[in-house]
């Protein structure tokens, strides 16, 4: 199993911006030197606590500090962009890493994003595969383009002068695209099929209870059988909320105490997905009510915490739960007590992922 991070960050409301940023680029800089594979970022335009805006501006901003880590967008909400800007801008940021780019894509889930763009009531599933289509047709297109579609045209033919290069895209170094990954946020998710049928990989989300994370790998193999390539448990990433800490107080306490930065965050996410009718993600069964779905509970089931040697265990009980799975992406929260927080990352990195992998490579886990 390796290690990645994932951070769609929830801040404090009124915590200042640049702390924030801050922060989060630290986070990104510590997965880099403990060895993580990978990391991805979320973006939203509209939220005060989710306050990136722009995950490719944010990957830019860390790129050149980072030395081996594969950085990914997590996610280019597609509909919010124009796709010849997603095109350009994609392009030039996997030259930037050299190559360590994963592009991850999806409609984008936040109301307010869909409504600020103007977007909330169109046919945001249409939206997102036309674009998606229309960036890797750039990519794989010669000018003028003459790319048309329901929701975008794109042409240079009008004005282009090929001779000093005006009315070119750019293609990303990595050939034919970079790969392309989908965060996977309901049961038995549609959209994992669709994907790895194209040859994509999913995420699977950190808010979903495990055993809706367990559904996604069936609906994987059966895209990757559509699409006619092995279903390998190696390119399945699964998100969790992991904390570690030295003894087990601290660790309850920052995990589940009143000041918790993890529950914050699933407060948050939790009032937002009653909101809009998608608390099934927190239910493990389907009929409850939105108002037997407590806080408490998606905490019990959703946050992974304790000493190393512990967690390790829950890490281990998980993948017997849900199946084998290649890349563990720790999902970041604030920092709240900044020493925790990071030495949270290295205890997972320096010691609970041994155990885990130590465990897996004796046998004593079964695998998928």
């Amino acid at each position: 199993m390796k290690l990645g991070f994932f951070t769609m960050p929830i801040h404090p409301l009124g915590k200042d911006w640049r702390t924030s940023l801050q922060e989060d680029r630290e986070a990104f800089l510590l997965a880099d030197e403990l060895g993580f594979a990978e990391a991805y970022v979320g973006e939203h335009t509209t939220d005060e606590a989710e306050n990136i805006t722009h995950c490719i501006s944010f990957i830019a901003w860390i790129a050149a500090a980072t030395k081996q880590i594969r950085l990914g967008t997590g996610t280019v909400n597609l509909p919010n962009t124009h796709p010849a800007a997603v095109a350009g801008q994609i392009a030039m940021l996997d030259h930037m890493l050299d190559g360590r780019f994963i592009f991850g894509i999806s409609p984008g889930g936040l109301a307010t994003d869909a409504e600020v763009f103007g977007n909330i009531d169109a046919d945001r599933q249409a939206m997102f595969l036309e674009g998606i289509n229309t960036v890797l047709k750039i990519w794989e297109s010669e000018p003028p383009y003459n790319i048309e579609g329901k929701f975008w045209t794109i042409s240079t033919e009008k004005n282009m002068m090929p001779e000093i290069g005006q009315g070119i895209m750019p293609k990303p170094l990595q050939r034919p695209h970079p790969p392309i990954v989908v965060t996977a946020v309901a049961p038995f998710s549609k959209g994992v099929t669709a994907a790895a049928a194209r040859g994509w990989d999913p995420i699977s989300a950190n808010f979903l209870l495990k055993k809706w994370v367990a559904s996604h790998w069936p609906k994987y193999a059966e895209g990757c059988e559509q699409g006619g390539r092995p279903a390998d448990p190696a390119n399945w990433r699964v998100a969790r909320s992991v904390f570690v800490a030295e003894d087990m107080d601290t660790a309850r306490e920052y995990a589940l105490g009143p000041q918790s930065p993890y529950r914050f965050y699933y407060s948050q996410l939790l009032t937002k997905m009653k909101k809009h009718g998608r608390a099934n993600l927190f239910k493990a069964d389907q009929n409850m009510s939105d108002d037997e779905v407590t806080l408490d509970g998606v905490l019990d089931e959703c946050v992974i915490w304790g000493t190393p040697d512990k967690v390790a265990d829950e890490l281990l009980a998980m993948r017997e739960e849900i199946g084998d799975f290649g890349t563990l992406l720790y999902a970041g929260k604030d920092w709240a007590d900044r020493e925790l927080g990071r030495n949270s990352m290295i205890l997972l990195a320096e010691k609970s992922l041994p155990l885990v992998n130590d465990a897996i490579k004796s046998g004593t886990v079964a695998a998928q």
